[in-house]
């Protein structure tokens, strides 16, 4: 028990680092290029480049996580975050720190594939809800102490990304405790071509495509409000203490509601419980768009949303787990991390626009028409059974 335990530990720790880098580089970067003068769009585009790297390296990571088992494969990932953090104290150049991010996207695809696969290999049906809630609550962790690290900008701009490295190191050393395992397979999968990870793919869409839509709605989401937030906020009249203050609030509420909402999953269903929050959610973004003058308002909306919808990656995750057989479930991981991160490419450039060019459309907006149309999806459509 106390192995598995520590097995579990060692696994979502490694997520919270992912978070972790993922939470501290939206809104940094965005930060420092906003008091460089470069332009909103630009710099949507430019937060986008994270999750092209992670777009870019899904098709080829089956294979070497079933030929290598799930150990090296997590330890190959967390060592090209740990490097590509230290580089981007050594230069600083628009195009150099997008090449740093595809990078960046690469080792945190690999690292949430690994974690993702392993923690659903060894999880029960029982509790499969409860042990993805806390993984995505320790990524929430990561990823709402990720901004607090913009205070350090007043020290060096270098200091937040070193300090990141540093905690990533002591958490990859400790993986060497972990006993290697390999994932479920089949005889055709036991060598898998890129041919055959695409055949994957679209069986696992057949499934499970209403589930992969809230991972491409937390992608969505999360960078949205990551990388458009600050530079909205700085343009309205809040400070860069403030962002960093209601960033994490996010983060925070999604923390609370995490474990509660996984284990009312497995109570009450996934569906049923993704069709109560994601409404409530986009009603929450609607008043935050409203009352945007008011900083007292932004911070409740911002915790409130952040409880309702901090849990949709997980939540949809396993409920994507639910409807596929087990031996699709690397394949699943992949789909899920390839929505993902078509959501976070879209967000920031959807918010990035609507900055530059529409003064009078608050980008809260924009997340709330995307929430409304998740949920009439899933309202109107049934998954098929396996």
């Amino acid at each position: 028990m106390n192995q598995r335990f520590a097995h579990f530990a060692l696994l979502n720790a490694t997520v919270a680092i992912s978070g972790l880098s993922q939470g501290m580089l939206l809104p940094l970067i965005a930060i420092i290029f906003e008091r460089d003068g470069v332009p909103s769009s630009i710099n949507g585009i430019h937060a986008a480049g994270i999750y092209i790297g992670m777009l870019a390296a899904t098709p080829f990571l089956e294979a070497p996580l079933r030929k290598i088992g799930f150990k090296p494969f997590i330890l190959i990932g967390g060592m090209t975050v740990i490097v590509t953090l230290l580089l981007f104290t050594v230069w600083k150049s628009v195009w150099f720190w997008f090449i740093l991010r595809l990078l960046i996207g690469i080792g945190n695809n690999i690292l949430h594939f690994g974690t993702q696969t392993w923690i659903t290999f060894l999880s029960s049906d029982r509790n499969r809800g409860r042990n993805l809630s806390l993984y995505g609550l320790c990524f929430g962790l990561g990823y709402g102490f990720g901004p607090l690290t913009t205070h350090f900008l007043s020290v060096s701009e270098q200091l937040p990304f070193f300090l990141a490295a540093v905690l990533s190191f002591f958490v990859w050393l400790s993986l060497f405790y972990l006993k290697n395992e390999f994932p479920e397979s089949t005889p055709e999968a036991a060598s898998p071509s890129l041919r055959h990870t695409w055949s994957q793919f679209r069986n696992v869409w057949r499934y499970a495509w209403i589930a992969l839509l809230f991972p491409f709605a937390y992608g969505f989401l999360e960078a949205s409000v990551s990388n458009n937030f600050p530079i909205y906020a700085l343009r309205i009249g809040l400070n860069v203490s403030t962002v960093s203050t209601l960033l994490p609030l996010f983060a925070i509420g999604g923390i609370i509601f995490q474990l509660p909402l996984g284990m009312l999953s497995d109570k009450f269903g996934r569906r049923k419980i993704l069709l109560l929050i994601t409404p409530a959610a986009a009603a929450v973004f609607v008043f935050a768009g409203i009352f945007q003058d008011f900083v007292l308002a932004i911070t409740i909306c911002f915790f409130v949303a952040g409880m309702l919808v901090g849990s949709i990656f997980s939540l949809g995750l396993t409920y994507m787990v639910d409807l596929v057989p087990k031996y699709l479930l690397p394949a699943g991981n992949l789909m899920a991390g390839i929505l993902f991160s078509f959501g976070s490419m879209t967000g920031p450039f959807i918010g990035g626009l609507t900055i530059q060019f529409s003064e009078h459309f608050s980008f809260f907006y924009t997340i709330s028409i995307m929430l409304c149309f998740i949920t009439l999806t899933l309202m109107y459509n049934k998954p098929k059974s396996i």
